[in-house]
């Protein structure tokens, strides 16, 4: 299994340029981080997650070589993204989605262009394969090679951006992110620490990581946690090799620890988190003292929710970048 690269991560930078936002750090005050918290403010990109440089990357490679329609089962970001990506090379989208899924992602999925099915959870990934076998369409996975090189780019950015990081916090769901930031993050200083973050209601992604195989929750266990965007149920195979050669750690933080540090987020920078995007701040507040010395990145991968009481309306789903 061929593992992302550098090289990979830099020409990926380059291909979504056009499409995607260099996203900017947000330090928290220093009464509440020790002048130590940065975030990565990834809720700002078109589609308002992470999920659209992989997608875009992935998405315009399979372009380039004549695809015309592509399919993918999501949550809702990777869905958003996929639909997003494929708008701007002209290619047909179907997207999967749980009846779990938030309306507004279905919507925004449908606004975006794609063709939405909606599942119970359980059969989101064989019928993404069934529609693709009947349709003609390509699958793109949210861990492809193409996809975790594209998501690498996050991890560039943070060392560009902030030379002397000493940790990077980072949202699991399949582990494309984590995958590729630790690609990146790795080649730029071995000695950052890369940390993988989950609901510990959803954390099977800690415990493929305790025992060093890849393991499998049940459905019914991980959509127990608010982090919709965080129930996978496993690790992407691909992902996986990535986490096992290049991720330092991975942690847990509850319920309540993601709710305050989406509030935290909201009240100090005003920054709409969804429950997924605000992890790995919660994992900042809760482990704070076992982090090494030195600056902390928390990926704020998404703000894909419901507007909290206050907040201005939201930026426009389908407009250019």
């Amino acid at each position: 299994m061929s593992l992302v690269t550098m090289p990979d991560v830099a020409a990926a930078s380059a291909r979504i340029a056009p499409f995607v936002e260099r996203t900017p750090l947000l330090s928290l005050p220093s009464s509440l981080s020790g002048e130590r918290l940065w975030v990565k403010a990834e809720n700002r990109q078109p589609t308002r997650s992470f999920k659209v440089r992989g997608a875009v990357n992935a998405v315009g490679r399979l372009a380039e070589h004549g695809v015309g329609h592509v399919i993918a089962q999501s949550s809702g970001n990777h869905a958003q993204a996929i639909a997003y990506a494929a708008a701007r090379h002209g290619l047909r989208a179907t997207v999967v989605l749980p009846d779990t899924a938030p309306e507004l992602k279905v919507v925004a999925a449908r606004e975006l262009g794609a063709e939405v099915v909606i599942v119970p959870p359980a059969l989101r990934e064989v019928t993404c394969l069934a529609l693709a076998d009947r349709l003609g369409a390509t699958v793109v996975r949210s861990d492809d090679f193409d996809i975790v090189a594209g998501h690498g780019s996050t991890g560039s950015e943070i060392t560009e951006d902030l030379p002397g990081v000493r940790t990077i916090l980072v949202p699991v769901c399949n582990g494309g992110l984590l995958a590729g930031i630790a690609v990146a993050a790795k080649a730029a200083d071995p000695t950052i620490r890369v940390i993988g973050v989950e609901p510990e209601l959803a954390a099977d992604g800690v415990a493929s990581f305790r025992s060093g195989r890849r393991t499998a929750w049940p459905v019914e266990r991980t959509y127990r946690t608010r982090a919709d965007g965080l129930r996978a149920p496993v690790l992407g195979a691909l992902a996986w090799e990535h986490i096992r050669r290049y991720v330092d750690d991975m942690v847990t933080v509850t319920e309540d620890g993601i709710e305050a540090a989406a509030d935290l987020l909201w009240r100090e920078l005003g920054e709409h988190a969804e429950p997924s995007g605000a992890v790995a701040t919660a994992a900042c507040l809760a482990h704070r003292d076992a982090l090494p010395a030195g600056p902390v990145v928390a990926v704020l991968s998404g703000g894909n929710a419901a507007l909290r009481s206050g907040a201005s309306k939201e930026r426009s789903l389908v407009g250019e970048p």
